[in-house]
């Protein structure tokens, strides 16, 4: 609150009065708390001042107002910018320049709206010229201003004043912006104040008040773009959040070759290593950086040597500024103790600093800085183990390509983004999203990207850019998302109107499939095979510390021995589901299945079941060797009998001929068998209870071959057999007897004991709640969440999505609750029924196998309620490891709502 009692919605920051701090990152967003640390650290950063988050939330609650109080706030903040400066907003003879940027709580890199050299009109340009005695970059300064503004403040689009840029290049031969002169730069500034008054049918605006307030309206506007609502649902930012607005003092680098600008990293956002990384441009501002304009220059020579770069390094062109900015790099790392994102820019040979982040990396480079900054005692194990974001080990498991695989190379570019990917060329973002929709693999070719292609980015398997450096918007937002990124394939032309791209020679045309590699930079022509990751070195070590923390124990769901083996490669400790009915479909059995379904007697049923039986004992007998003695769960059959017959009248014809059977009888229990909700119906024990024979069948299969791996390996084989759907105890008692009696028949007939658990998987809402009864028999749970989720909320996972989206927008759910677990109602169910369990058998062993598995979010509640593991499918082994380690560490502070 001020002294006056309202409240304080501006912070100033630098020239000796910050009144900010790293920590107040929820009130001033990300870029205004980390300004005012590098003030407050003593860094070069123009002064300024940060409008608060709070006022995002004022102005979306009341209809875009400001509160009364603001305009006095911000009149007084720039009285003190002018002060500091000693400039006046808005006076030709000695302006003051300001730029108005975004600034969320959490990073959104090129989401939001920038406006730069805010307070030029024609009468400051002027006085812009006279007082820095270059009227070239006074007019190149405004030219910029102008463009920016329009677009950002006033929606005219960027494409009017690029064809008038390059209709002036044209007219005078110029390839570069840098070619034109002060007097061009009038020019053109006349035809784009002319394009914008036929745009919107006024001109211009001149007053700087009016500039000042459109940029912070603008700013606080696209908070609500639609580039930046997609990339809050992608990144799981509340829109609660809002932004800050930062108004900064205008430092300069484009006025002339002692001046430059340029981004960094601490460390290489794409390997890790701990070596200084990023580029630079002389005589340029930020945007021609990021927007890949220009061809940006690295900062080091080693960068320059790596990239085969013919343009000097800054480290060789401004070697004092180059150790200064050095100097900053290492001194920042060790204060915010990680890899950080920094931007700059040289004026005059002076160095000031515009801002600080914690910088975007691959998962590779995630893992690489996390340990190295263990090992160097910066931070702790735990604190490198909560460093990773679990998700993100997606990138690290799945195949790279195969390096003796045969490769036709048509270019190269930078490598912007790890990892390889194959696809079909497509060259909008719409076409990207639209075909990932439908299941194709796509490859979004830009000549540059822009926030507004996120969208397409994040549906795409890999993205390629002809334009734009290791520092772009492409190369940025892909090692974000984890996507491979190969930026700045200068030789690639791409023909947008024509839906193709050339390149010596080479013609690609939209929906022809290439292939990039986002650690080469290489892009090739057709699909290269692939070959499985190696998972060792950093992350095997940082694996092995999230596993010395986590209590949880992790399982997979699996059935085929490919899926066991690549889960076991990945840590997996067992077995938390196999579905028996997944091995029904094999086209060796599903005769057999068929029979039995069709077959109008028990007799005719056990006939059919014991063609099935020895393809069921191999299955388990395969499972039992590759998990080796850790536990397997396995579901007896599930879903509904129909799901295993034929649809269309030529396979009922096929199926009839090849059991023996009429085909009007293959019909007719076709139609017997339909239901009118599936999910609801038929199912699982309820096919137990009416057809007994069929669980018998699986559970002397099961016996069978726990007997066979135990006598021939040695190795202890605990099967635990799991009836599903169980809605009462007095159906789990019924067919826990005819597993019993089964386990006794093949004990007798091996000579082989044994031991097995028999249990059942809570799916539904009222054996969560009879838990306690039901636990009195059953020897353990495991939580069917898919199911759970569906019966709960009477949505169905198959049919929900066509609305989900449109009640997350409305803030009637935060998540889809197939995705991450519904903590206040699902999670009360399993909750209540781990409680109501355990006070009736203490030891009962409870776990999760549905979805929810491999979400950290998930996780993190199956450990806040205590239960003994999760299981997944195999490629998330690794994420719920490290998520479950994050969930202990966090243990004390893990919040069910």
């Amino acid at each position: 609150m001020s002294s006056q009692g309202e409240s304080k919605w501006v912070y100033t920051f630098g020239a000796g009065a910050t009144e900010g701090r790293a920590d107040m990152k929820n009130l001033l967003g990300g870029k205004g708390a980390n300004l005012a640390e590098m003030a407050n650290l003593g860094l070069p950063v123009p002064p300024g001042f940060t409008i608060t988050t709070e006022l995002c939330t004022h102005f979306y609650a009341n209809g875009r107002a400001y509160p009364p109080e603001l305009k006095t706030q911000v009149a007084d903040a720039v009285a003190r910018l002018e002060a500091a400066m000693d400039a006046k907003f808005g006076e030709p003879a000695n302006p003051l320049l300001v730029s108005v940027r975004s600034g969320a709580r959490a990073s959104m890199p090129g989401m939001m709206d920038t406006v730069l050299n805010l307070g030029l009109n024609d009468a400051t340009a002027r006085g812009l010229a006279l007082r820095s005695g270059d009227a070239r970059f006074a007019y190149d300064s405004y030219r910029r201003f102008i463009q920016m503004y329009s677009n950002v403040v006033l929606d005219v689009d960027h494409h009017h004043f690029e064809d008038i840029l390059d209709g002036h290049k044209r007219d005078k031969n110029y390839s570069l912006d840098t070619d034109l002169t002060a007097a061009d730069w009038q020019s053109v500034i006349e035809d784009y104040k002319k394009a914008v008054e036929r745009e919107l049918g006024t001109p211009f605006p001149q007053d700087v008040q009016e500039q000042l307030w459109g940029a912070i309206g603008a700013v606080f506007g696209s908070w609500m773009n639609a580039r930046a609502i997609t990339y809050r649902r992608l990144h799981d930012i509340p829109a609660s959040w809002g932004t800050a607005v930062n108004v900064q003092c205008m430092v300069f680098g484009n006025m002339g070759e002692d001046c430059a600008t340029g981004v960094a990293f601490t460390r290489n956002p794409s390997t890790g290593e701990n070596a200084f990384y990023g580029e630079y441009l002389v005589n340029a501002q930020g945007e021609d950086v990021v927007a890949g304009i220009r061809t940006p220059q690295h900062l080091t020579v080693a960068g320059k040597i790596a990239n085969k770069s013919d343009l000097p390094a800054m480290e060789e062109v401004m070697p004092d500024v180059f150790n200064q900015l050095n100097e900053v790099r290492l001194k920042l790392e060790l204060h915010y103790r990680d890899m950080q994102d920094i931007e700059f820019t040289v004026q005059q040979n002076k160095l000031f600093m515009l801002q600080t982040r914690n910088g975007k990396r691959t998962a590779p480079a995630a893992l690489k800085i996390a340990v190295d900054l263990a090992n160097e005692g910066v931070i702790d194990r735990n604190e490198a183990i909560k460093r990773i974001d679990p998700a993100s080990l997606d990138q690290l498991l799945h195949p790279t390509l195969d390096p003796k695989a045969d490769r036709k190379v048509i270019a190269k570019g930078l490598p912007a983004s790890p990892g390889a990917a194959s696809g079909k060329v497509v060259f909008t973002a719409d076409e990207a999203e639209q075909m990932a929709g439908v299941g194709d693999a796509v490859i979004l070719c830009r000549i540059e990207t822009s926030p507004e292609d996120i969208h397409g980015m994040h549906a795409a398997r890999g993205i390629l850019t002809s334009r734009g450096g290791m520092t772009s918007h492409a190369a940025v937002v892909a090692r974000g998302m984890g996507r491979a990124c190969v930026s700045g394939a200068g030789d690639i032309r791409i023909d947008y109107k024509n839906k193709l791209m050339a390149v010596r020679g080479v013609t690609v045309k939209e929906g022809d499939i290439v292939t990039i590699d986002g650690s080469t930079g290489e892009v090739m022509l057709g699909e290269v095979p692939t070959i499985q990751p190696e998972l060792s070195g950093d992350f095997a070590t940082l694996m092995g510390w999230a596993d010395g923390i986590r209590r949880m124990k992790i399982r997979t769901n699996a059935e085929t021995p490919l899926d066991a083996r690549t889960a076991r490669k990945f840590g997996a400790e067992g077995i938390g589901l196999s579905r028996t009915e997944h091995m029904f479909f094999d086209p060796a059995r599903i005769l057999a299945v068929r029979e039995m379904i069709l077959a109008e007697s028990e007799e005719g049923r056990r006939t059919a079941l014991a063609k099935l039986e020895p393809f069921q004992k191999k299955d388990f007998v395969d499972l039992f060797t590759i998990m080796a003695g850790l536990p397997v769960t396995i579901r007896l059959l599930d879903p509904p009998l129909h799901e295993f017959l034929p649809n269309t009248e030529q396979d009922m014809d096929e199926v009839a001929k090849a059991t023996g059977t009429d085909p009007l009888r293959v019909r007719h229990r076709t139609i017997q068998l339909h239901e009118a909700n599936p999910m609801l119906g038929h199912r699982g024990c309820r096919l137990g209870i009416t057809y007994p024979e069929i669980y018998e069948m699986q559970a002397r299969a099961i016996f069978a071959a726990a007997a066979e791996v135990s006598k021939i390996s040695g190795e202890t084989v605990t099967p635990e057999v799991m009836i599903p759907l169980i809605m009462t105890k007095k159906e789990f008692d019924i067919l826990k007897a005819v597993i019993d009696k089964a386990a006794a028949e093949v004990k007798a007939a091996t000579g082989q004991s044994f031991e097995y658990l028999v249990g059942t998987m809570i799916e539904l809402p009222r054996a969560a709640l009879r838990a306690g009864d039901i636990a009195e028999t059953a020897e353990f749970f495991s939580f069917g969440t898919n199911d759970l989720t569906q019966t709960t909320f009477g949505l169905s996972r198959d049919d929900a999505g066509a609305f989900l989206p449109e009640y997350q927008r409305q803030g009637i759910l935060e998540h889809d609750p197939f995705q991450t677990l519904d903590a206040t109602g699902v999670g009360e169910l399993i909750d209540l029924a781990a409680q109501r369990g355990r006070a009736v058998r203490p030891d009962i062993k409870l776990g999760i196998c549905g979805e929810h598995g491999g979400d950290p979010a998930s996780i993190s509640f199956c450990e806040s309620i205590g239960l003994d593991y999760v299981s997944c499918s195999p490629y998330r082994v690794p994420i719920a490891r490290l998520a479950a380690a994050q969930a202990a560490l966090n243990s004390d502070t893990v919040k069910r709502d």
